[in-house]
């Protein structure tokens, strides 16, 4: 193939992602020079389309980038009016008082909200400051400077086949270059992964974590809603071995936010993510509170919970990591929203000091130091224990003794357990399919639990045919050859989407891995789960995956 030619456009900073982190450090830099040239690049078809949050808000952040913004129309209006803490059994659940949670975990003062509405309204006051912000601009590639710096992005690249190869639509994108280059793409995003191989930024963190988060939003009848509560599960149907757990929020407008976790290092190959879901809004606690109401939305995303022990090395020759690429999510309080503005904000002031000493891609030290001395790592190191004590022992210990170390962080200011180490890579977790306990779902009803495609229909995703698949396979084999044979072929069930299916043709003896790459709601669970690690998710053409609207 030829060498593409492309235009090129320069900036002062350049930020990949307009979630919470990008946005926040796009205002806060117009808010230190109004005169610095500021873009920001989202991959979604509009601001907060590929958002998808819990999300109870720490107003932390928010304070200090708009100290007025509850006068400024903020959709911020849901003060949470009550907290509580469930362990649940099949058929009902016990109370944790609220007064044995340590502080930190305690939602007084803060808001239940949709973090995509927020982010469009974030949007708005950048627009309002100068900051020039491109949807449906998906970043595909990295440009590395003579000294391997990073000067920038390709930017809207569309029309390639599905060889890869540039068709008769073929748009090449842009040259979109900075000074500074800030990734904010959030969880396991491509270009981070790239990066943080290529500086090789995670030699001195331990292994990185996460889980996978399932949402709907659901409209409730009048007289089951509570505007304000909040309302936390553990237990049931996971069980002691696999962690995670749920977590309900009363928003405005009679709307209820249903969210399901479970952690990507459980062990059975057999385990279905979004069939535990299904399931556990049957539990009569949720079925009560759904019955009668209407589902209006449905996602999926990963979550960043390896902790303060995972954080890479945030700075690099000509940018730095922030938000959920560089992995700032309190896991025990299921927030890192705060911690990414806070982290847009950091990054901001460092890079205006360094462009008015007159400084370009070179490494923002500046920013790992005020991270790292400064709230977010405040907030994350009492609960750097929580992760890996469940992890080890199993709910019902480790969450007991996860409680009691981050009651010695609150009084004394230390950890019980120091710093306790993740021992493997989420990959690496499962257990042969041959010595794992079948689970057997119950059959979906269509009017609380769903099957997966109906859901994906209410997540407005869409991937136009005939393009090159964003999932790409390094060896086509390992599918049917190494990971049906050894775990059943686990992509069919950790993917909420139904991306993956395992298919035998009469006309073949032998099956066949089939990418369904149309339904992908951009969750990444696929690149951390892998047992092969044999599948790299990259980003598609700008504008394509879910649409959320109030996610």
């Amino acid at each position: 193939m030829s060498v593409i030619k492309r235009e090129s456009i320069e900036y002062d900073v350049v930020i990949v992602g307009a979630g919470p982190a990008g946005l926040s450090a796009a205002i806060k830099l117009k808010q230190l020079n109004s005169n610095l040239q500021v873009v920001v690049l989202e991959k979604g078809s509009e601001v907060g389309s590929h958002i998808i949050s819990g999300a109870v808000l720490d107003p932390i952040g928010l304070n200090k980038l708009f100290p007025n913004w509850q006068s400024m129309g903020a959709p911020i209006k849901t003060k949470v009016s009550d907290d509580k803490f469930y362990f649940l059994g099949p058929a009902g659940g016990i109370r944790i008082p609220n007064i044995l949670m340590p502080p930190l975990m305690s939602n007084h003062g803060n808001y239940i909200v949709s973090m995509s509405k927020v982010c469009r309204w974030l949007a708005t006051q950048a627009e309002q400051l100068g900051v020039e912000i491109f949807p449906g601009m998906a970043c595909s590639e990295l440009i590395y400077g003579n000294s391997n710096e990073l000067k920038g992005v390709i930017a809207g690249e569309f029309g390639k086949n599905s060889s890869g190869e540039p068709g008769s639509m073929y748009e090449p994108g842009m040259e979109v270059l900075g000074k500074y280059v800030f990734i904010a793409e959030g969880v396991r995003g491509s270009l981070a992964k790239n990066i943080i191989s290529n500086y090789n930024l995670a030699k001195n963190s331990d292994f990185p974590k996460f889980g996978i988060g399932i949402k709907e939003v659901w409209e409730v009848e009048t007289g089951k809603y509570r505007e304000g509560q909040v309302v936390h599960t553990m237990g049931w149907p996971l069980g002691n071995s696999t962690g995670g757990g749920s977590f309900l929020y009363h928003g405005s407008d009679n709307q209820v936010y249903v969210g399901f976790v479970v952690h990507l290092n459980y062990k059975n190959p057999h385990l279905f993510p979004y069939k535990e879901f299904q399931r556990f809004k049957h539990h009569p606690f949720i079925y009560d509170l759904l019955k009668g109401g209407k589902r209006i939305e449905y996602g999926a995303r990963a979550i960043s919970e390896g902790g303060v022990q995972s954080v890479p090395k945030l700075s690099f020759p000509g940018g730095v990591l922030i938000g959920c690429s560089a992995g700032f999510v309190n896991v025990p309080r299921i927030k890192g929203n705060h911690n990414a503005i806070l982290s847009g904000i950091a990054a901001a002031e460092a890079a205006n000091l360094a462009l008015n000493n007159g400084r370009s891609n070179d490494s923002l030290e500046e920013y790992e130091k005020k991270i790292v001395n400064g709230y977010v790592f405040k907030d994350l190191n009492p609960v750097k224990n929580v992760k890996p004590l469940w992890s080890r022992l199993g709910l019902f210990l480790g969450i007991i003794l996860g409680a009691i170390d981050m009651w010695c962080a609150n009084i004394i200011g230390k950890n019980l357990f120091g710093t306790l180490k993740h021992k493997y890579p989420d990959h690496s977790s499962l257990d042969l399919a041959s010595k794992a306990k079948i689970i057997n779902y119950p059959k979906a009803d269509g009017k609380i639990s769903f099957e997966r495609l109906d859901s994906v229909s209410f997540s407005g995703t869409s991937h136009s045919d005939g393009q090159e698949c964003h999932l790409k396979l390094n060896d086509k084999t390992i599918p049917t050859k190494f990971n049906l044979p050894n775990f059943n072929e686990p992509a069919q069930r950790y993917c909420p989407a139904g991306v993956y299916e395992i298919l035998t043709d009469k006309e073949q003896s032998e099956p066949r891995f089939q990418i369904n790459y149309q339904n992908c709601v951009h969750c990444k669970t696929c690149d951390i789960k892998d047992p092969s690690q044999n599948i790299t998710w990259k980003t598609p053409q700008g504008g394509e995956g879910p649409n959320y609207s109030t996610m």
